[in-house]
């Protein structure tokens, strides 16, 4: 018998892993949370890769219907795009108390991807802290390296493992764990050339990432949105990172695909951990809005800040 969390009461914030071995244990957890969730007529969306989905699906039967779905192989294909997404459903039900499945994390995922996973289930608990939401996330035991597994303890204050609910005794502060994620980028094998722009230079940016993307083999529209995505990111530099910056881009033979890398890197500091994973408001003339754009945009957002600036490492997969 697994234990479900109880929902979170007024203002309280409800965050545990849900640890299971096979696909029963798994319907049956998660199953579970999410009826409870319908009898105390709550707002329920289920973020879960695809396979996933068509089981819990079958297994809710006619009550699957109150459920908001969505694949999470899509909407989690960056990691940095998630926590937008949840937030927005709790705001959409805001004075219920929202209750959510998110599994970021499943086998087959590249290592780079889990890093940016890892840093996200660590930052839910920022940007959800005071809520009242319950947000149940699901971990493959066997699928996943036991590093994974164990960063997981670290992000979340509660676990659901061998059928009951306890504190984590690893619970980390979110700040800590995002530092730990902070580690040096792989680099390329082989000389990149380096295009070095400061005020004046963000149309010359431009026209040099435009002439190197029509040389590979992302179609006309991706094409765009690498470019776009690449002027955001060094009109951020301009601004926000002393004013100048480095453009490098490669193609690559990523984990299972073959990838377009835009690299970016600045003086500049990450001042707030969640800048652009928050849909920014139209009110708001600045706060994000050209990193939150850059995550929409691309199938991989890795970020690393250091002492010695800011990095920005942009992925997208090729057809």
């Amino acid at each position: 018998m697994i234990t479900v969390p109880a929902p979170a009461g007024p203002g309280a914030f409800v965050h545990p892993a849900l640890f299971y071995e096979d696909l029963a244990e798994y319907l049956t957890g998660v199953g579970g949370f999410v009826r409870d969730a319908l009898s105390a007529d709550e707002p329920v969306l289920v973020a879960v890769p695809g396979p996933h989905l068509d089981a819990l699906r079958e297994t809710l039967g006619e009550n699957a219907a109150e459920v908001t779905w969505t694949d999470m192989t899509e909407l989690g294909r960056n990691p940095g795009r998630i926590l937008a997404a949840l937030q927005d459903f709790a705001d959409r039900h805001a004075g219920r108390a929202a209750r959510i499945v998110g599994e970021p994390i499943w086998p087959g995922r590249s290592s780079a991807e889990v890093l940016e996973a890892t840093r996200h289930e660590a930052l839910i608990n920022t940007a959800f802290a005071g809520r009242p939401a319950t947000i149940l996330c699901p971990y493959d035991v066997p699928g996943l390296a036991p590093a994974v597994i164990a960063d997981a303890r670290r992000t979340h204050p509660s676990l659901i493992e061998r059928g009951r609910d306890l504190p984590s005794p690893a619970y980390t502060d979110a700040s800590k764990v995002s530092a730990d994620c902070d580690r040096p980028l792989p680099e390329h094998h082989g000389g990149v050339p380096r295009l070095e722009y400061t005020h004046g230079g963000l149309s010359e940016v431009r026209e040099y990432a435009e002439r190197w993307a029509r040389g590979t083999a992302l179609t006309p529209a991706r094409r765009g949105d690498l470019v776009l995505a690449i002027s955001e990111a060094a009109a951020n530099s301009l601004a926000h990172g002393g004013g100048k910056g480095a453009l490098r881009l490669w193609t690559t033979a990523g984990e299972g695909a073959r990838e377009v890398v835009a690299e970016i890197r600045d003086g500049g500091r990450l001042a707030n951990p969640l800048a652009g994973r928050r849909r920014p408001s139209l009110a708001s003339a600045h706060g994000g809005r050209g990193l939150w754009m850059i995550h929409q945009l691309c199938d991989l957002v890795e970020i690393r800040a250091a002492d010695s600036g800011f990095t920005l490492r942009l992925h997208m997969e090729t057809p």
